[in-house]
């Protein structure tokens, strides 16, 4: 019976979090997990979801210490248990929440990995020669468009796969984007981009398109509207678009493309809040640490407006000065050592008037 009573509480909250929260699939299959991880450890202290006590969070939470799971993944556990038990409350299905004055494991910011810009020309020029060659297949001009718009516009793998041919709007340098919570967001795009994706458009797309219309079982309206289409004529999936990235550097992920877009923006010069737009992040804070990926950056900006830094150079400068005026020299003469002194060249000719 409490078995049946998780699960119908589950499927509840699932239809929530799809239709009132507008999260993405694969984003509701996580928090299903994770929720369901916690059922499983209910089931075996003989407890529900619905009677879970402050003592059951706790212990779930040592539970997974226990078992080496890191601090970043038990944060996010109890992330997703307090929102299912906010959701139970406002719902009224219970009284009170059991994750009150529970503390988030703390955990090390981890800052994010990029990829330097040689690394990053290396590879696009790489897709750019196959993409260019006179014998180059529909594929070739399809895999250079996603890397160039994985690094000039910072899209998640999924929002890449996501895309179809009405969201571009190439005459005006953008594409349209839905992230997370299918949050709309307008990126724009370099010129790179936007000649390798009206290629792709061009000589690409319609090769790949053709081939689904000729397999027996017609694709959906959703699937023949996709921007980035397979070998046959099926959309991408985020585990291919991933091998793809792979194959061009070993090192390299379409995550990893991402933080080089934004890194790499910071270093040149963008501002944080453009680079948060850009991205699509709901909080700048997320933003924020690619500042410490561009310290060289900053530490220049810094020297270069802040009236502090600007005074210390010019009191570095001066001090250079005074000890250039101040600085002596030894002249040896018929074998005695004389020291004499460096002065500005006005005091040293009025020394020498006065010896006239």
């Amino acid at each position: 019976m409490g078995v049946e009573n998780n699960l119908g509480l589950l499927k509840d909250y699932q239809a929530y979090l799809r239709v009132e929260k507008g999260l993405r699939p694969l984003t509701c299959e996580a928090y299903d997990g994770d929720l369901k991880t916690f059922a499983e450890f209910l089931e075996g202290r003989q407890g529900v979801l619905v009677t879970a006590a402050q003592q059951d969070v706790a212990a779930f939470l040592e539970h997974l210490r226990t078992h080496s799971i890191d601090s970043r993944s038990a944060a996010r556990k109890l992330s997703c248990l307090r929102g299912f038990y906010k959701w139970l409350l406002l719902d009224r299905r219970i009284h009170h929440d059991p994750t009150l004055n529970i503390e988030s494991p703390k955990a090390w910011k981890v800052l994010p990995k990029s990829l330097a810009e040689p690394e990053v020309a290396e590879m696009l020029e790489r897709a750019a020669m196959m993409a260019e060659h006179p014998q180059a297949q529909a594929t070739a001009l399809r895999d250079r468009a996603i890397l160039e718009l994985l690094y000039a516009g910072g899209l998640r793998v999924s929002e890449i796969t996501g895309l179809g041919t009405s969201d571009l709007a190439l005459d005006a340098g953008r594409v349209m984007v839905r992230g997370k919570g299918d949050k709309e967001r307008i990126v724009p795009l370099g010129r790179t981009a936007i000649a390798t994706l009206e290629t792709y458009l061009r000589m690409g797309r319609p090769h790949l398109a053709r081939i689904s219309t000729k397999r027996k079982t017609s694709p959906s309206r959703q699937d023949a509207t996709r921007l980035f289409l397979s070998l046959r004529g099926m959309p991408l999936t985020r585990q291919w678009v991933w091998h793809l990235v792979k194959m061009g550097n070993k090192n390299a992920s379409p995550h990893k493309l991402r933080h080089s877009c934004a890194t790499h923006m910071v270093e040149h010069g963008a501002d944080l809040r453009s680079v948060q737009i850009m991205l699509g992040h709901a909080d700048i804070s997320t933003t924020q640490v690619y500042t410490h990926l561009a310290l060289g950056r900053l530490k220049a900006v810094h020297r270069q407006h802040h009236p502090r830094a600007k005074a210390k150079e010019q009191s570095e400068d001066a001090a250079t000065g005074e000890a250039v005026k101040g600085s002596s020299l030894r002249i040896i003469h018929g074998g005695k050592a004389k020291k004499r002194t460096f002065e500005p060249e006005a005091n040293a000719a009025g020394r020498d008037k006065e010896q006239e």
